[in-house]
């Protein structure tokens, strides 16, 4: 495979899966196969980070020398991850993007998981020239949410931590509370519908977006849910991490 300055690696941490790709950044895809092992109990740093470099292991020389963007489940300002829902506690106020450099011995670009997923809708998916406010939403371990605004990116938002019921809202509508409750496909939606109808309360959007890893059963569910606003699957669904990781190269 070519090195090229038009290609970039993205690496996408969640909390039950990292994923890691090479992303042609003039296409807005992936050039080579996707990558992934499962986030390492607890989500400690030094664990992450070993499990990151096993990624780039796995993507191999081509992976090399190209630029390299990462994307966590936390709020991230000035490269610190200032939250820990999904992850140990251990990244709460801590200097991230300094010790993936550090550990990696080489240069990063550091953003919030959802904010990653937003810029590859953005830039090469169904919010692309999309005027007014498109929310994306992230369905998976916990909900990520991403605010794109004309064109703009409007960074750490955390749609899954409004309060529900004395708890983050994520706890009672993410995909896991869908596994742990063992919830119907039509309970959950039903779940989804009260999420969505807070949103909307909210916000007013004029597009909803859906991705995160249950986004590849879109059927299942969305179908089922009612909103003001026109609801999509996301371009690049569970792929929008790695591709929104390594467009910060842009």
């Amino acid at each position: 495979m070519a090195n090229s300055v038009d290609r970039a690696v993205g690496i996408d941490i969640g909390g039950t899966g990292m994923k890691a790709g090479i992303v042609d950044l003039v296409k807005g895809e992936l050039v080579s196969d996707r990558v992934r092992i499962p986030t390492p109990d607890g989500a400690k740093p030094k664990d992450v980070l070993a499990t990151v470099r096993e990624l780039l292991d796995l993507l191999g020389p081509d992976a090399d020398a190209l630029p390299l963007g990462v994307c966590f489940p936390t709020i991230v300002k000035n490269g610190r991850t200032l939250s820990a829902a999904n992850v140990s506690k251990k990244w709460l106020d801590f200097e991230a993007e300094k010790f993936f450099e550090d550990g990696l011995e080489r240069d990063i670009h550091f953003v919030n998981d959802a904010d990653a997923a937003g810029l590859a809708e953005l830039r090469f998916g169904a919010a692309k020239d999309q005027p007014g406010l498109t929310i994306l939403t992230t369905l998976g371990t916990g909900i990520g949410s991403a605010f794109l605004f004309d064109g703009a990116l409007v960074p750490n938002t955390e749609l899954g931590h409004l309060q529900w019921n004395g708890d983050s809202i994520e706890r009672y509508a993410a995909a896991t509370a869908r596994e742990r409750d063992k919830l119907s496909w039509e309970d959950w939606a039903a779940r989804l519908q009260e999420f969505y109808d807070h949103v909307e309360f909210l916000f007013s959007p004029d597009l909803i977006l859906v991705g995160g890893g249950v986004s590849k059963n879109p059927e299942k569910f969305m179908p089922l849910i009612k909103t003001r606003a026109d609801m999509r699957t996301a371009v690049h669904r569970n792929n929008a991490g790695i591709i929104g990781a390594a467009s910060l190269a842009l």
